[in-house]
């Protein structure tokens, strides 16, 4: 059978920090346990089957640049191709999962009913691949918004006759996704928005979307599909703005639309900050109501105004994210950290995708090292429980259990007269989060 990485013989291996090996793990020891659970449990790395064996280099600005040696043939003969370099990638690197969109894995063919073969034909050699890798499915979507049919949106689109497409191929991506054991499914918006409000009934597309996240779930229940349901917010990029705009956003529609139950939070770190936030707060508004599900794992440059989806680096950004993690209740349970992440345009050689994966899976390992350190540091905890101690008298176990009324509070007041100016300790925090960091 053709090797598609032939320069890597062996899983790639845990050398320790002092290594140079480019081709080992300074700091990702998949068997070392941090509070309870392994490395390869806290992050059940996966990776993103687009980026990494459909990505050809371009951007808006130039056609793709590279030619991988799998992308060649007939539609189909290439798909093959693909998935098998997909999972000798897997095996080699040492990553447990991979992601797909439907029509990553499988061409669209020239009817919907050729598009549904393709599909299945693929879903079985992946299911085969499946069994004799033991690399498995973190989750499946579908591609809704690549085809011009989906230039005004999927499930917001003003065309009945859209959105029923949309709904018809997403039926076959969660079944796809069901038949290879994925543990979740998630659901990324990519024109589901507005480019001007002159044409658009905002309120419309919304109930729109809505129902065509009703119909998934009831269709999850028909097939008995277990896996968790996700949603990926993003805030423009195609479009001026997107339904999907933050975390905050998502959670108050699923709210709204009697939705909050079926589905959890999958945080993207470039869709974070393009939305004007830190990772570490898009993270942390999820987890606040345990919906934090997974997470795509990459960074953006912020001199950019666009999705650059860069391999993770940041060791601050890494480290503050596994602060979040490691507090949610059970972690991720059935996410994991997915590479949605590709090579720069100069970085042409298939090793870069090894050297890519094997710098970002070190860059969250340190992390998780670094924030199990701050967590559990007395000093650096005790700023922080000083700082809310107030709330644990019995004014404050009073007001957070609802038992207060303004007029004990106003008594309360001109009792106690003019509040003391408490200091936030935050310039104290960051010499102690970098001591920490660097030792």
């Amino acid at each position: 059978m053709k090797t598609y990485f032939p320069k890597v013989q062996a899983p790639i291996a845990f050398e320790g920090r002092n290594s140079r090996n480019p081709l080992a793990f300074k700091w990702y020891d998949a068997k070392q346990k941090v509070r309870g659970k392994t490395m390869a449990e806290h992050f059940r790395f996966a990776v993103a089957y687009w980026h990494t064996f459909k990505g050809n280099g371009a951007d808006m600005f130039g056609p793709g640049a590279w030619v991988r040696e799998w992308n060649v043939g007939s539609p189909m003969e290439a798909a093959e191709n693909t998935l098998r370099a997909n999972f000798e990638f897997c095996q080699k690197l040492g990553a447990p999962f991979y992601c797909f969109h439907d029509r990553d894995i499988a061409p669209e063919g020239a009817t919907f009913a050729e598009s549904c073969n393709n599909l299945e034909t693929i879903v079985a050699l992946a299911k085969k691949l499946q069994k004799d890798t033991g690399t498995r499915l973190l989750w499946g979507t579908a591609n809704l918004f690549s085809n011009p049919r989906y230039t005004h949106g999927a499930g917001t689109n003003p065309d009945v006759h859209v959105f029923a497409y949309a709904a018809a191929q997403l039926k076959h991506a969660i079944e796809a996704t069901h038949e290879l054991g994925g543990q979740n499914y998630v659901f990324w918006g990519g024109r589901e928005g507005y480019e001007t409000l002159l044409n658009t009934r905002y309120g419309q597309e919304q109930e729109q979307f809505a129902a065509l996240l009703q119909l998934a779930v009831d269709h999850k229940k028909k097939i008995g599909f277990k896996g968790q349901f996700l949603i990926e917010p993003k805030p423009h990029e195609p479009t001026k703005h997107q339904y999907d705009f933050d975390t905050a956003t998502v959670l108050s529609f699923l709210r709204a639309h009697g939705l909050y139950d079926y589905f959890k939070i999958n945080v993207e770190a470039n869709h974070a900050t393009l939305a004007g936030h830190t990772f570490e707060h898009e993270l942390t508004v999820a987890a606040a109501e345990n919906k934090l599900g997974s997470i795509d794992a990459n960074i953006g440059d912020l001199l950019l105004g666009w999705d650059t989806d860069q391999f993770p680096s940041n060791l601050y950004s890494t480290t503050t994210a596994m602060m979040v993690v490691l507090q949610q209740k059970g972690g991720l349970n059935t996410g994991g950290f997915n590479f949605d992440a590709k090579c720069r345009r100069g970085s042409n050689d298939v090793m870069d995708l090894f050297y890519a994966h094997i710098g970002g899976m070190d860059a969250f390992a340190r992390g998780l090292l670094v924030a199990d350190k701050i967590l559990s540091d007395k000093p650096y905890n005790q700023i922080i429980e000083d700082r809310y101690a107030s709330w644990k008298s019995p004014l404050g176990k009073k007001i957070l259990s609802g038992k207060a009324s303004l007029d004990a509070l106003e008594q309360y007041v001109l009792k106690a007269g003019e509040p003391v100016l408490q200091s936030g300790r935050q310039e104290l925090l960051e010499i102690h989060f970098n001591d920490l960091l660097n030792s």
